[in-house]
């Protein structure tokens, strides 16, 4: 027999022969249903040596059969909470799949540390076919733009056809609408083979609120006292069943999927007062499942609790990175002027941009009005990559402007200074699908119609909406979409044709152009090795300052300056204050501007010769040094 590669699940034994493992240590009695209907045969499992544990081997049986397990007591017959595939939904039978897998991608190493740029996509919306298959076809354009990192929203399977996937019930399951188990694994490959990672976000803080069967396997999975999403899950020290399920399950996404690590949603949910934190057990458990390859973990902790980014042997959790919140919300109220709800603690003023520069969260510690209780943590000692800074992620659209994209509510030549702000500082950048060309797709919540998810996110959206004014009306909630209407969700699927219309052609240069500075520029390339120095400075409460100090080159020639404007201010900068005062001989000259008429700027206007340095007309400019003489 073949060794297995999971503790739980249906795998082949490699000799013509099925193994089967569940955990259920409540039940008398376990048999798996093999097959459905008249066919179906019934075969006993045995307990085994592992306390709780039931297994035993099918013979004759390969990948592709279909099965349930049927427990002492219950009526009808349960789906395995280890199932790799549910062709039919998380409400009908598992299937068997084989783990293993032709890859291609074996010189790939994983995701370098350096010059990460992130992307995120939900694969149901990322085409119109809403396929692995459709999406893999439009990597390439992926990995042309300069994206380093796919980041996928969560894919374990949940009831209905189509939703954000955040009610996930069977983890191990991949959606069966996106494709078979298989097609995920070639998306996976071409990836690599393209110079890109795959993270996959993933929901270990609640269990979908619909189709969640792990209560009736054991209740020891369950914690009391559920999250405001769906049932809670029990880390706590003693509470080994969740703790191995999660363990198991990214081990399986590292082994069986290739996977490059993970986003772990909602992480301050993530209840375990055990040590170690079932986070920690889970990254190491994923390092050992790469062997030599580099993984990445990012986490989202709506507290901004920048501890758990910290090395396990400083207190922390050991992520590599923190979604970081604090950029978004004072960059969006520096676009809109919009301080209403989660947005009244930010003034979008250049002075929060400069210190999210400077030190990653604006918050540490301070008082946070909008929820009457302090908010952050220190950042001190960690490095700028540390944090991912976006202008739209797959929260903020939907949570703002009814799922309307960004660049149809704001002046044009402040949206190119703030993406160049995003894409050439150095904390890691983000761009949500379909951002990079300025697309027309919204995004917003959408749920199977008929089901109780679709009724709870209605009366929830609605609820939670009313902390904006624009939307506390009585008469607002009829102008929220329909996340049940087929419409609504049809109009979050992008068009990839509209890219060659000028409007969306010159969004899309504006990021090719920028992505690239950050990969070929000598000194922003080189950010965050220790020889390159950034810092920001805000002039006044619209225009700001960021300085790349090149410490390796004693000439001062690889000094960048980095200007921009976010409102009408031209007053020029003083060329005594050190941030600004090009190295001694040398002066600035003008390396890019968000002017550029490629953008649908105005036009090109660079340093004067008399060396006063003048910011662009709401907008940005990128300056180098070079030699006076030259």
């Amino acid at each position: 027999m073949t060794a297995r590669r999971r503790l739980w699940g249906a795998e082949p034994d490699g000799r013509g022969g099925v193994s089967f493992r569940v955990y259920a240590p409540d039940r008398a009695a376990v048999d798996v249903v093999v097959g459905d209907g008249a066919g179906a045969r019934l075969v006993p499992l045995a307990r085994d040596d592992a306390p709780g544990a039931w297994s035993g081997v099918v013979p004759h049986l390969s990948a592709g059969a279909t099965y349930r397990y049927r427990l002492e007591g219950e009526t009808e017959p349960l789906p395995d909470p280890a199932s790799r595939f549910q062709p039919s939904g998380p409400e009908g039978p598992s299937q068997v799949v084989d783990p293993t897998f032709a890859w291609t991608d074996a010189a790939w190493r994983g995701i370098p540390r350096r010059g990460r740029v992130v992307y995120e996509l939900h694969v149901g919306t990322f085409t119109k076919e809403g396929t692995w298959e459709a999406a893999r076809a439009r990597l390439p354009d992926l990995a042309r733009l300069g994206v380093t990192v796919v980041e996928v929203m969560p894919v374990a399977s949940f009831v209905g056809e189509r939703g954000w996937g955040y009610d996930g019930v069977l983890w191990w399951a991949p959606h069966h609408v996106y494709g078979r188990p298989d097609e995920f694994r070639r998306f996976v490959d071409d990836a690599h083979r393209l110079g890109m990672g795959v993270i996959l976000d993933v929901v270990y803080n609640h269990m979908g609120s619909i189709g969640n069967v792990l209560p009736r396997y054991s209740p020891e999975y369950q914690r009391a006292g559920g999250t405001e999403w769906g049932d809670g899950i029990n880390f706590d020290e003693g509470a080994r069943p969740a703790r191995r399920l999660v363990t198991e399950n990214v081990a399986m996404w590292i082994d069986e999927y290739h996977l490059d690590g993970f986003r772990f949603d909602a992480t301050q949910t993530i209840f375990d007062s055990s040590q170690p934190h079932i986070l920690v057990d889970a990254l190491a458990t994923a390092r050992n499942a790469a062997g030599g390859r580099a993984l990445y973990f990012v986490a989202e902790n709506e507290p901004q609790d920048a501890t758990i980014a910290r090395p396990v042997e400083a207190g922390g959790l050991g992520l590599d990175a923190l979604w970081n919140d604090d950029f978004h919300h004072t960059a969006r109220v520096a676009l809109t002027g919009h301080r209403d709800g989660y947005f009244v603690d930010y003034s979008g003023r250049a002075r929060e941009l400069a210190a999210c520069v400077r030190h990653g969260f604006l918050f540490q510690g301070q008082r946070y009005r909008w929820q009457k209780k302090a908010r952050g943590r220190s950042t001190r000692g960690l490095p700028p990559r540390s944090f991912v800074v976006c202008l739209e992620n797959h929260d903020q659209i939907a949570n703002y402007g009814l799922g309307a994209r960004t660049w149809t509510r704001v002046a044009p030549g402040r949206l190119r200074a703030l993406t160049a702000l995003m894409l050439l500082a150095p904390a890691t950048p983000m761009l949500f699908q379909g951002q990079e060309w300025n697309a027309t797709a919204s995004f917003t919540y959408f749920a199977e119609p008929g089901s109780q998810i679709e009724a709870s996110v209605k009366a929830g959206r609605a609820q939670f909406l009313q902390q904006f004014l624009r939307y506390a009306a009585p008469d607002a909630r009829d102008r929220f979409p329909d996340p049940a209407s087929p419409e609504t969700f049809a109009a979050c699927r992008l068009d990839w044709d509209e890219r060659e219309a000028p409007v969306h052609a010159r969004a899309f240069a504006l990021h090719r152009d920028l992505l690239e500075l950050r990969r070929t520029d000598p000194t922003l390339a080189r950010e965050g090795e220790g020889d390159v120095e950034v810092d920001a400075v805000a002039v006044s409460d619209t225009l700001l300052v960021v300085r790349y100090f090149d410490d390796a080159d004693a000439r001062g020639l690889g000094d960048r300056l980095l200007l921009l404007n976010l409102g009408v201010d031209r007053e020029p900068a003083s060329l005594s204050e050190p941030l600004v005062a090009p190295p001694h001989g040398t002066r600035w000259h003008l390396a890019w501007s968000s002017d550029d008429p490629r953008y649908g700027g105005p036009g090109v206007r660079g340093p004067r010769e008399d060396h006063d340095l003048f910011f662009p007309g709401e907008g940005a400019v990128l300056l180098a040094a070079r030699r006076e003489d030259t």
